[in-house]
């Protein structure tokens, strides 16, 4: 559980992840509905920028490990969630942004790491605009679980629980 995410100013907040490549791989993870939904949430993108988009949440689809879900989230977990976003950017293979919810937006950037012979592909996760310091605690947890999820996707292993994983996170996180 290391890669914490570094809080760039007060409604910023960004994540880097070293994966296993190709960068293909890594981009499938992010732009296809299904294998996006493997380590966050499913459904297709739109066509084209400034689009609305779909994306579905069940955090107790995301590993074959199960853990009971926070009592917060019971209700969540039990019936999944959608949320409604809009395209922003997409540029195959390297930038995929989109709004998160209505208020903040999202950026994957991927770029090839050292050697390119070694397969390493650098994923930096911005996540901008946030509204408040209450929601930035629930996001930091929850992206730096699914990061860790998604890792797990890219070097081939099964992951964990998923609500197993956000219990450590929010442990990264506590204020103090």
């Amino acid at each position: 559980m290391g890669n914490k995410a570094t809080r760039l100013d007060k409604q910023t907040l960004q994540f880097v992840r070293i994966l296993p490549g190709p960068i293909e791989k890594i981009w499938n993870y992010l732009a296809d509905g299904k294998k996006r939904g493997e380590w966050f949430a499913s459904g297709p993108l739109p066509a084209h920028v400034g689009e609305p988009f779909e994306l579905r949440f069940k955090h107790s689809e995301l590993s074959p490990n199960q853990a009971p879900p926070p009592e917060k989230y019971i209700e969540m977990d039990k019936n999944g969630h959608t949320s409604t976003n809009t395209l922003l950017a997409f540029e195959p293979p390297h930038r995929l942004a989109f709004t998160f919810g209505p208020d903040s937006e999202v950026e994957f950037l991927l770029k090839q790491e050292g050697d390119p012979n070694n397969n390493k592909v650098r994923l930096t996760l911005t996540h901008s605009k946030i509204p408040s310091d209450d929601f930035a605690r629930d996001v930091t947890g929850g992206w730096h679980s699914h990061l860790d999820i998604l890792q797990y996707r890219a070097e081939g292993r099964t992951p964990p629980a998923f609500w197993d994983v956000w219990r450590q996170a929010q442990i990264l996180y506590q204020p103090g």
